[in-house]
């Protein structure tokens, strides 16, 4: 009821639309899942629903989750999309995490994959992608914003509905429900689902924040709910906002940036170059980076299985996504840093994505040739 009651409330959802429903296999896609496909059929909501999973490339993590994720696609009977970091973008996180380090890992890997879940929902037609956000998740991603002073974020931290009036807005019907909730709920209706964490998150930045509301929950039961209606209030003054960066189109990859080059084209481009320690600094520190992307001189540092000859000279390839025009950065194709302040920016819940497989049943299967060398992506992608 209080999920359905929200998506009534804050009309989240119009009779007819293809909605994504982002799955990882953990609790809280699997209990979203299992809420939107029962609310869909008792409530007569209209809903045209798929599952979208998301394989970062990460052995022994995610290639597990997803045979929870192919066995909930048997057991909802709706189909399922995977698309992979790999034919995306050419890289796995292992294969960036073996370059950059256990440092910033989860900075890469949620950038990259609200952008993967941008084009895999694209490719599938969706009009909306709904995400397993929960209130400690939200109110986490709050404390963080304000911590870092991320002004824009921080403003928008709390909305139930982020992207509006854009190509593809996000929702989150389970964000005021604890987490505590979700798992009583997964385990009261037996729920199949993976419990894994991430062998990276441990070096999240949020798992500081998850600790500081840990101890405030600890006198104050409510707070989370209290920060949600905290956040929810803010309004930033004329003045402040004038300074804010604008959302305008990435020049490179042509998805929402407030640069000249989107997030993801900036940590793709130092990974090409070698240089990933400069794609995580402030803006003045990465022009040295974007400045020596065009010069022919400068060492490149490939995708695994791709020469650095291939990666310099590979030509730009349109790609079949809602952009109308995608260039290939250096053998690989960037998607949008679409910041709906929760996962990602902040580090990342990995639980809320999925990823890699051949799927059953209602499974499609599609081809992501997206702007990448061929030399460094596979044939094609199962779903």
């Amino acid at each position: 009821d209080e999920v359905h009651n929200t998506i009534v409330k804050h009309e989240l959802f119009t009779r007819g639309e293809k909605v994504a429903i982002a799955v990882s296999g953990g609790k809280d896609s699997t209990v979203l899942a299992h809420v939107m496909t029962t609310l869909n059929a008792r409530h007569d909501y209209g809903l045209n629903l798929f599952l979208l999973a998301i394989d970062e490339g990460i052995a022994g993590y995610r290639d597990d989750s997803l045979e929870t994720v192919k066995r909930n696609e048997e057991t909802y009977k709706i189909p399922l999309k995977i698309a992979s970091y790999r034919d995306l973008y050419g890289w796995t996180m292992d294969e960036i995490v073996a370059v950059i380090g256990l440092k910033n890992n989860c900075t890469y890997c949620g950038v990259l994959r609200r952008q993967a879940l941008d084009r895999g929902a694209a490719l599938m037609g969706a009009d909306k992608i709904c995400t397993g956000h929960n209130a400690d998740d939200c109110a986490e991603t709050v404390i963080m914003n304000l911590l870092r002073g991320d002004v824009s974020r921080l403003a928008r931290s709390s909305d139930v509905v982020t992207g509006k009036g854009g190509p593809l807005p996000r929702t989150k019907p389970m964000m005021f429900c604890y987490e505590k909730e979700i798992v009583m709920y997964a385990h009261f209706k037996k729920l199949d689902y993976f419990c894994t964490e991430c062998s990276y998150s441990p070096n999240a930045y949020r798992g500081n924040a998850r600790d500081l509301i840990k101890q405030l929950e600890a006198i104050n039961p409510q707070i989370l709910l209290d920060i949600l209606h905290s956040s929810a209030h803010i309004r930033v003054k004329g003045e402040v906002r004038s300074t804010m960066a604008q959302p305008s189109k990435c020049e490179r990859c042509g998805y929402m940036s407030s640069n000249k080059l989107c997030k993801a084209c900036v940590l793709l481009e130092g990974l090409r170059r070698g240089q990933s320690h400069l794609a995580l600094k402030r803006e003045t520190k990465q022009k040295v980076l974007l400045q020596s992307a065009h010069t022919p001189d400068t060492p490149t540092h490939t995708a695994p299985g791709q020469s650095a000859s291939s990666s310099s000279s590979a030509p730009a390839v349109q790609q079949e996504t809602c952009c109308s025009e995608n260039v290939a950065a250096g053998g690989q194709t960037v998607a949008d840093n679409k910041a709906d302040g929760c996962c990602g920016a902040q580090g990342g819940c990995s639980e809320k994505r999925g990823g890699k497989g051949e799927g059953r049943g209602h499974s499609e299967r599609h081809k992501l040739d997206v702007g990448r060398h061929p030399a460094a992506a596979p044939a094609d992608t199962h779903s």
